[in-house]
C-alpha cells in the first residue's frame, strides 16, 4: 500500500504533530507499506528521498511553522506520479487541501486525523479571537465532513467533533509509541551523561506556547523548591513563550533550578524520561497527550492537570496523579511522589503497563485495516 502523510507540521519542527507523523511513517514502513511524507521546505531539514519538500515561508506568528505556497502544476504532476492508494491528511487547511483536491480528482480516499483544537490556538491569528475561534472549528467541521474517514486520538475528541457537527465515520486511533525506543533504562547512566545533580528531577517535555500552560508549571514547581531546595525541573522544548517563562521563573526565587534546554531531536528525548523522577505536564488542549504516554512507556510516574486527552491515558492513582488546574493542589501531589518512594514505584510500574496497548506497532497495524477498509470499498471521484 502507498500512503501520502500531508502535514504542514514535520521535521526539524519539534512538537506532537511532527511526532506523530513520523512515528506513522516509520510504523507504515515496517509493516511493509510504502509511506512519503509531503511537509513545507524548512531550513535544517534533512534530505529523505521518502520525503516530498513544497517551497515555504516561516509564519509571521510562529517562525518554527512553514506556510507552505501554494502547489504548481510541475509539482502537482509529481505528487500524481507517487500514484498513493490513501491520502492521509493531518491538517485542513493549506497541504491538507492540496490533499483532498488529489484525492478527489484521482479518486482515492481521503483520510484526517483530527489532532488539534483549532480554536485552543486562535491567538497565533491576528484578529479578533472570539471570531477566529469560530472560525476555526466551522473551518476544520467543514473540512472533516469532506473527508471518507475520520481519525481521533481520543474517545473524548470523537465526541466533541460529532457534538460540533462531524458526520463522516470516526475512528479513535491514538498515535502509538515505539516500545522499544521507550522503555525503562538505566536511571543513573541517563543522570549522569545529562548532568543531572543528586536531587529529585521533574521533566516537561513538549512545546514552550502559551496553550501548553507551562506558566502553571513553573508556578507549582515554586512550592515544591521551598520542601526540596535540590529539586529541579528541566523543560525539554521550545516556543514562542519561553522568555516570559524564563522571566517568570526568575521572578519565583527558584530560577536558577528551572533549566531550559531547549529542542532535542526524537530520537534523543528517551534519555530525559529514563533519567526524570517524575513527568509533570499541565495543558488543557490535548486531543492526546502524546508526551504524557512517552513518559509512561519509559515507567515514569506522570502527575497532570486532570483534562481532555490526558485523562484517557493516566488512570489517576494507577499511572499518575491527575488534578485539579490549581498549582498549589499540584505541589502538593508532586511532593507526595517524591516523599513516598513506594507508591512512586507502584505508578512507575503501572505507567509501563498502562501504556503496552500504544504500541506504534498494534495501532498502526488498526490503522492499516482500515486503509484497506477504505479501498474495498471503492471511493467515487
Amino acid at each position: 500500500m502507498r500512503v501520502g502523510l500531508f502535514t504542514n507540521n514535520y521535521l526539524p519542527m519539534l512538537g506532537g504533530v511532527s511526532t506523530s507523523v513520523e512515528t506513522l511513517r516509520f510504523t507504515l514502513q515496517t509493516l511493509g507499506h510504502h509511506a512519503v511524507v509531503v511537509a513545507p521546505r524548512m531550513a535544517g531539514a534533512a534530505l529523505d528521498r521518502e520525503v516530498v519538500r513544497v517551497p515555504a515561508v516561516p509564519a509571521p506568528t510562529y517562525p518554527d511553522f512553514g506556510l507552505p505556497f501554494p502547489v504548481g502544476p510541475a509539482l502537482r504532476r509529481r505528487l500524481t506520479t507517487l500514484d498513493l492508494d490513501i491520502f492521509h491528511v493531518q491538517h485542513p487547511f493549506l497541504l491538507g487541501g492540496t490533499a483532498r483536491r488529489l484525492a478527489r480528482g484521482l479518486g482515492r480516499p481521503l483520510v484526517f486525523t483530527y489532532h488539534t483544537l483549532y480554536d485552543k490556538y486562535a491567538h497565533y491569528v491576528p484578529l479578533p479571537r472570539p471570531l477566529v475561534a469560530r472560525q476555526a472549528v466551522a473551518w476544520s467541521t467543514r473540512f472533516a465532513n469532506t473527508a471518507d474517514l475520520v481519525i481521533a486520538p481520543s474517545a473524548g475528541l470523537a465526541a466533541r467533533l460529532r457534538a460540533q457537527g462531524v458526520r463522516r465515520p470516526i475512528e479513535v486511533v491514538p498515535t502509538g509509541v515505539d516500545l522499544d525506543r521507550f522503555r525503562p533504562g538505566d536511571r543513573a547512566a541517563a543522570r549522569a551523561r545529562l548532568g543531572v545533580g543528586a536531587g529529585p528531577l521533574l521533566l516537561y517535555v513538549g512545546r514552550l506556547d502559551r496553550e501548553k500552560n507551562v506558566g502553571f508549571l513553573i508556578d507549582a514547581f515554586a512550592g515544591v523548591a521551598a520542601r526540596h531546595p535540590d529539586a529541579e525541573f528541566w523543560l525539554v522544548g521550545r516556543g514562542t513563550h519561553e522568555r516570559a517563562l524564563r522571566r517568570r521563573a526568575g521572578r519565583l526565587g527558584a530560577g536558577e533550578r528551572v533549566r531550559f534546554v531547549g529542542g532535542v531531536v526524537h530520537d534523543e528525548i528517551v534519555r530525559y524520561y529514563q533519567a526524570a523522577d517524575l513527568f509533570v505536564f499541565a495543558s488543557t488542549t490535548e486531543t492526546q497527550g502524546l508526551a504524557v504516554l512517552e513518559a509512561m512507556a519509559v515507567g515514569v510516574p506522570v502527575v497532570a492537570v486532570r483534562a481532555s486527552g490526558v485523562e484517557e491515558a493516566v488512570v489517576d492513582g494507577v499511572s499518575g496523579l491527575l488534578v485539579p488546574e490549581d498549582p498549589e493542589v499540584f505541589a502538593a501531589a508532586v511532593r507526595e511522589l517524591l516523599a513516598d518512594a513506594g507508591l512512586a514505584s507502584k505508578l512507575a510500574a503501572g505507567a509501563r503497563e498502562a501504556a503496552l496497548p500504544a504500541a506504534a506497532t498494534t495501532l498502526g497495524a488498526r490503522l492499516v485495516a482500515l486503509y484497506r477498509g477504505l479501498l474495498d470499498r471503492g471511493v467515487a471521484p
